[in-house]
């Protein structure tokens, strides 16, 4: 979705894997809800709400709303502008506008304002406007979805990702993959000193003590006649 940055998780997923490609692209809110659905792109960040049918999806973090405004606007004179600020605005509808873009350049010229998720105002920010956040506006989070039913051990290795967990977690599908081949690898020293243990060393026989190989016992010593 615009506004959402996966840099640091897609960068994070190439240290990892680096013989696994992973490419993001973004999408507006329709055309990412279609290409989840039918296959063109694995996991998705969304916005909530979102029809959650088939799908799996957990969410991530909370977004502040924002109103941006043209710089000569009243309401840049105020640190916040509380939701009550509003009530005289014309607060432009983002779809109706076609979309937060043409919506923040519409509210550049004056013809009223706009709200929407800071990191959206950021995305498209515009030298001839202000952003002011809405201190009392509900947040909106932002979640990582996929088709439940096409869950495999890659994305669950992107969630793992995108959750903060190691390489090394155990929660890690390769990890887990991992744990066996350094078990067995581990075991294979000690299996060779079992094998090893009650063997004599080559050339060397065990004597009972106060004999050695070979000599003659002290009773047959001294005497002749």
């Amino acid at each position: 979705m615009p506004g959402v940055t996966p840099g640091k998780w897609v960068g994070r997923w190439r240290e990892r894997n680096p013989d696994l490609p992973i490419e993001a692209t973004e999408y507006d809110a329709g055309a990412l809800a279609s290409a989840l659905r039918d296959g063109s792109v694995d996991i998705a960040f969304v916005r909530l709400p979102v029809d959650r049918d088939a799908l799996s999806v957990i969410p991530l973090y909370e977004e502040l709303a924002v109103v941006v405004m043209s710089k000569e606007n009243e309401l840049s004179l105020l640190d916040e502008v509380p939701l009550a600020e509003l009530g005289t605005e014309n607060v432009l509808d983002v779809e109706e506008c076609g979309g937060a873009r043409m919506a923040i350049e519409i509210a550049a010229s004056g013809a009223g304002v706009v709200m929407l998720p800071m990191s959206v105002a950021r995305h498209y920010n515009r030298r001839d406007v202000e952003v002011r956040v809405v201190p009392d506006s509900p947040s909106t989070t932002i979640a990582v979805a996929w088709i439940a039913d096409n869950t495999t051990d890659d994305i669950e290795e992107f969630i793992g990702i995108v959750r903060g967990r190691t390489a090394r977690s155990s929660r890690q599908p390769s990890a887990q993959k991992e744990a066996p081949r350094q078990k067995e690898t581990r075991s294979e020293p000690k299996k060779a000193a079992k094998s090893a243990k009650g063997r004599s060393a080559p050339g060397r026989t065990r004597n009972k003590p106060g004999t050695s190989k070979g000599a003659p016992n002290a009773r047959g010593r001294g005497r002749r006649r």
